[in-house]
């Protein structure tokens, strides 16, 4: 009896966690860096797996490597296309379950050279956060149909402690690692999970060249480390998951943010 009884409990804590395969998933800014790599991963797991990025050169190139993804142009800063991909995807897979909010973009801006500096980088903001907040809105009423569902939102350690030289990127994974606990609470008592991935640097174009520019001999971590990363985590339900060094720096901005954001932008 004892024994039966415990198969049972198994039974049902294995089955409150997300499912890593038979899902049909949307990855934003997918035809590049962690995005590709996730895909690859859920491709592997089992699943259906749609891509969408700016660049249909990219999206093309990704195809020819991963020829079962779906791609889907669109430049997720227009409010107007965000819709629009919302309705493509709903219309073309109607078992969308998966929304996993990865594309980003990361600028070194210095405010002591004043507005020249910042003019025209709002893109960050819209992208990094205003982007992901919006889809998140769009899809949820379709994701709340589905028996298990899920929106996995990309943010950075740099959003717990902030590297200087790109204080917009950092306020932005900072906002969304605070609107993910958010949503995450709201949706609860529903059958939609909400986590945040935060990796710690990666090997990416996400910096446009800039750690070359600035000597940055540490290129970070594969990508292709953050999307095993990922499938474990989605698999055991852990809805913050910080990966390597993005682990210590969420630690310390906890127990000594003085500290550590000394240690990342010394003097």
């Amino acid at each position: 009896m004892f024994y039966n009884l415990l198969t049972t409990i198994i039974k049902q804590t294995q089955e409150t966690f997300l499912k890593i395969n038979g899902n049909t998933i949307l990855i934003t800014g997918g035809a590049t860096g962690i995005g590709f790599a996730l895909a690859e991963v859920f491709l592997k797991e089992g699943n259906e797996v749609v891509i969408c990025g700016r660049r249909k050169n990219r999206l093309q190139e990704a195809k020819e490597k991963l020829p079962a993804v779906h791609i889907r142009r669109c430049d997720i800063a227009d409010p107007a296309e965000r819709t629009a991909l919302l309705k493509w995807t709903v219309d073309n897979f109607k078992n969308l379950n998966v929304l996993v909010n990865n594309a980003g973009i990361q600028r070194q801006i210095d405010f002591t050279n004043g507005v020249d500096e910042y003019q025209g980088e709002e893109k960050e903001i819209v992208i990094n956060l205003l982007a992901p907040v919006h889809l998140s809105a769009l899809f949820i009423p379709h994701l709340l149909r589905r028996q298990d569902a899920a929106i996995v939102n990309i943010s950075s350690g740099l959003g717990f402690v902030p590297l200087a030289i790109m204080p917009v990127y950092c306020a932005t994974k900072a906002a969304l690692h605070s609107f993910s606990c958010s949503l995450r609470h709201q949706l609860r008592n529903t059958t939609v999970k909400v986590f945040e991935i935060i990796p710690p640097t990666v090997d990416t174009e996400l910096d446009q060249g800039a750690r070359a520019k600035r000597g940055q001999a540490d290129r970070g971590i594969k990508p292709e480390e953050v999307a095993e990363a990922t499938i474990l985590g989605l698999h055991k339900d852990d809805y913050e998951l910080a990966i390597g060094r993005a682990d210590f720096l969420r630690m310390k901005s906890r127990n000594d943010p003085e500290g550590i954001f000394r240690t990342l932008n010394p003097s």
